[in-house]
């Protein structure tokens, strides 16, 4: 379980002084974990960017040939001070993240190394700005969404699992956490059935998918809407990108404090775990490889859509 992870991440992001160096403490205990710490500056502000890494018994950074999974927590900021007190929803993407870090580093320490990489990127923006969308107002991010995806997605990265708070919409009406279907290059593929039997398990109950359209596949920036930013991602990689949106049943803003639900961002953090110990050992996967060929034969390469113009 993760909760206890969950709740050490929650308090200490939930601060007008939290940083990449808060992080950096966090995984301070676990001296076989890399922390890389970035400060990016943009338009509207700055902001810190993460890595984290968890090497594995037979992962790529060690010589071995175990797949790497990449873990985004996917935000424009943890808070938006000074327009609001404390931590807002759109943090909860980030705290899964970090909390699946420090969980998969803890394990390591009881004998329990996956057998490959992991690599968790997310930014800790205490101040970021906000904007107005339609139902309620987002979280707006101190830098551009070219220099996120350059500073999260990551080329050793195998496939991304982007976290997401997933809240402001009136498409999903579920409390918890649900799953997208697996974009690769352009392409919306079928919700990998390894993923639902992974969502089956940890959260005991029948496995959540909400819809993702053409729109949401593609870059930011672009005049069109977008559902939220979670699948941003899927533009600066090759590999297959699936959203885990950190849900409610009511629209909520991104910027709305008190609207984070600690036990919702552990069921989350605890379904990427369990997806990291299978897909670095080879027992999960997010797409087939056959069907997605066959889709390049008949219809050719659709990874126009990852780029703006």
């Amino acid at each position: 379980m993760s909760l206890f992870q969950t709740l050490q991440v929650f308090e200490a992001f939930d601060s007008a002084f939290a940083s990449g160096e808060t992080v950096r403490q966090l995984l301070a205990a676990y001296p076989g974990v890399e922390v890389h710490i970035t400060e990016i500056s943009g338009p509207k502000g700055k902001t810190d960017f993460v890595k984290v890494v968890i090497p594995g018994s037979e992962g790529k950074r060690g010589g071995g040939t175990a797949p790497t999974l990449g873990i985004v927590g996917r935000l424009g900021g943890i808070g938006a001070r000074p327009t609001r007190i404390g931590l807002v929803s759109d943090a909860d993407g980030a705290i899964a993240a970090i909390a699946a870090a420090v969980k998969l580093a803890h394990m390591q320490t009881r004998g329990d190394s996956l057998p490959g990489d992991v690599i968790v990127t997310t930014h800790i923006c205490p101040d970021a700005p906000t904007r107005p969308h339609e139902p309620v107002d987002f979280m707006d991010s101190p830098v551009e969404t070219e220099d996120m995806n350059a500073q999260e997605v990551l080329p050793e990265m195998d496939a991304v699992l982007s976290i997401d708070t997933t809240k402001g919409n009136r498409i999903i009406n579920h409390k918890g956490f649900a799953l997208s279907p697996t974009v690769k290059q352009g392409y919306i593929l079928r919700v990998a059935e390894d993923l639902l039997r992974i969502m089956e398990m940890t959260s005991g109950e029948l496995p959540v998918t909400f819809p993702i359209t053409t729109q949401d596949i593609t870059p930011y920036g672009n005049g069109v809407f977008h559902l939220n930013s979670i699948l941003q991602p899927s533009i600066a990689t090759t590999a297959p990108v699936v959203g885990v949106a950190i849900c409610s049943q009511s629209a909520v803003p991104g910027c709305g404090t008190g609207a984070s639900h600690e036990t919702d961002i552990a069921a989350a953090a605890k379904f990427v775990i369990e997806v990291a110990k299978e897909f670095t050992r080879g027992t999960c996967t997010f797409y087939d490889p056959a069907e997605y060929g066959r889709l390049l034969e008949l219809y050719g390469s659709l990874a126009h859509l990852q780029q703006r113009q």
